[in-house]
């Protein structure tokens, strides 16, 4: 049996996850910029969050600290996604280095979402195990970045829907 082709989408009844498709920050940031509904979704923590991001990204963390401190699943991490913005949101997913924005894309997929693109790179950068920079995200391509961000683009906003 041979693996399934990428770009395929999930069908609307949650049917077969495909590989997610992916882009490069350049990519996804045209695709901001282009009045086509597209939302940037940061799945990093909030205190990532919070130290610099993509302009009017909203932050829903796919994992948080545990009360030991352990990285966990976020539980409600789809459920907040779909109350907000709905499963037929156009949504770009980036964390810090890619892994955990494909993990991200792909419970979306699956839930039903049918428009999600992953952020290759994410906002700081591929990197290999020296800790090199193998693909450069969002921040070190000189795109636009800050700190700021509006009350209802914050986690502790988007988690009461």
């Amino acid at each position: 049996m041979s693996k399934s082709k990428s770009n395929r989408k999930v069908n609307k009844q949650g049917g077969p996850i495909m590989e997610t498709k992916r882009i490069t920050p350049e990519q996804a940031k045209e695709l901001l910029d282009s009045n086509q509904g597209y939302i940037y979704l940061d799945v990093r923590t909030v205190p990532e969050f919070e130290a610099g991001h993509v302009p009017g990204a909203k932050n829903v963390p796919v994992v948080e600290p545990d009360a030991s401190g352990r990285m966990q699943l976020n539980p409600r991490y789809v459920e907040i996604v779909e109350a907000n913005f709905g499963k037929e949101v156009k949504c770009i997913t980036g964390c810090q280095k890619g892994g955990r924005s494909i993990k991200a894309a792909e419970l979306l997929l699956v839930a039903g979402f049918p428009h999600v693109l992953d952020m290759r790179g994410g906002f700081g950068g591929e990197t290999d195990e020296m800790g090199r920079v193998t693909f450069p995200g969002w921040s070190l391509r000189g795109l636009p970045s800050t700190k700021e961000s509006a009350p209802e683009d914050r986690y502790e906003n988007l988690a009461k829907k």
